[in-house]
């Protein structure tokens, strides 16, 4: 079949294997280019590992340490005619490389936040891989099963106090709309904490400790975004940013759950890029148009894979270096987009941007080509009137 992007809202409902694997071979590449890492991690998990920066930080872990990995992952296969999850074909993908270059490489889709699951990657690590040196947690849901009690929590992204309005970009339209959001209740909160929080992360940790499969000198990270005063009422100090508090406090626990190992707990905040979640946001979507019309002009523009590759390289597994971290013990890989030249453009920007500027002060079409590409589609050297098969499976 020939597949075609199809757009309904903030979500591509297709995905092409051909140009997500295309995706994953470009990000590989970039990867390679960069100087070998000594030192890195010999096996590790990631947990969220099939977009994003889950998908760029097991890229940079494989080829960039020549690390063994496993991926765990939530994603659809293709159905009845019907195209894959983009993650779906980036894993295949990613194993598919990793296997040739002669890596181990291997994959559980399923719940991560389910007790089978870890059950089943923790025989997985026994069988194949031996002690793992890195975790990484980038797993993001919109709802959890609690493992023990069987009740559904559902996250929510609403502002905390008072209702919320702010402009957007209605990138179907390409037109500056204006949302408005209610204010959250202490249910939406407590939910959401439930869900995206540290609670699940922990509990993969834990569970990895208990089956004495963590190594001597472990390392976690997981990620965060904290982002400018003009998204903090709906993101910092909002029910995500009340769920990344509680990220950090699983930092601390778990830093004292591997001390004996000499272990350490990082969180990493990380830049703003285009995701699915992200396209989502009220004011979230906006402001990245805007950003990375100003970071390309003035320097420092990265997107998940060059910033994971900084992350690994320059932070995690710098040589003869403890690891980097701000006065709240983050790790901070937003810092070149908060430098106060890039937020004082920002700044400057945001209030002369209307339906008539978009073209001239956003890079709007930027945006659209990385919103794409999350699904295979746009990328060079792939020939998409072609026909492929949408049912790719791992060997």
């Amino acid at each position: 079949m020939i597949i075609r992007p199809k757009v309904r809202g903030f979500v591509c409902v297709t995905a092409h294997p051909t140009g997500c694997a295309a995706n994953v071979r470009e990000q590989i590449e970039h990867v390679k280019r960069q100087p070998a890492i000594e030192g890195g991690p010999k096996n590790v998990l990631v947990v969220g590992a099939s977009t994003g920066y889950g998908l760029a930080s097991r890229i940079a872990a494989a080829f960039g340490c020549q690390s063994n990995t496993l991926g765990v992952f939530f994603e659809r296969p293709s159905e009845r005619g019907r195209t894959a999850t983009p993650g779906w074909y980036n894993s295949v993908a990613f194993e598919n490389e990793a296997k040739a270059a002669g890596l181990y490489a291997s994959s559980i889709n399923g719940d991560a936040f389910s007790n089978e699951i870890k059950a089943q990657a923790i025989e997985r690590i026994k069988a194949d891989m031996g002690k793992i040196d890195l975790v990484v947690y980038s797993l993001a849901s919109p709802r959890r099963t609690d493992p023990e009690t069987g009740e559904v929590y559902r996250s929510t992204l609403k502002p905390i106090g008072a209702d919320y309005s702010n402009k957007y970009l209605d990138t179907d339209k390409k037109t500056i709309q204006e949302a408005s959001l209610e204010a959250a209740t202490d249910e939406d909160i407590q939910n959401t904490v439930k869900v995206m929080g540290g609670e699940d992360w922990k509990l993969w940790i834990q569970a990895l400790k208990d089956a004495d499969l963590l190594a001597e000198g472990c390392k976690t990270v997981a990620y965060d975004y904290i982002g400018p005063e003009v998204t903090w009422p709906i993101y910092k100090d909002g029910t995500i940013g009340r769920a990344k508090i509680d990220l950090r406090r699983a930092k601390d626990a778990i830093n004292e759950s591997i001390a004996g190992l000499n272990g350490e707990a990082h969180v990493s905040v990380n830049k703003a890029v285009v995701t699915q979640a992200s396209s989502a946001i009220p004011g979230v979507n906006l402001y990245i148009t805007i950003l990375f019309k100003i970071m390309k002009e003035l320097g420092g523009h990265e997107g998940c894979i060059e910033q994971m590759s900084r992350l690994f390289s320059d932070r995690l597994y710098k040589s003869g270096s403890p690891v980097p971290v701000d006065a709240l013990g983050l790790i901070r890989m937003d810092d070149w987009e908060m430098e106060t030249k890039i937020q004082d453009a920002v700044t400057d920007v945001w209030p002369k941007v209307n339906t008539e500027t978009v073209d001239t002060l956003t890079d709007f079409e930027g945006y659209q080509t990385e919103f794409l590409r999350l699904f295979g589609f746009g990328i060079d050297g792939v020939d998409y009137e072609a026909e492929v098969e949408p049912e790719v499976d791992f060997q």
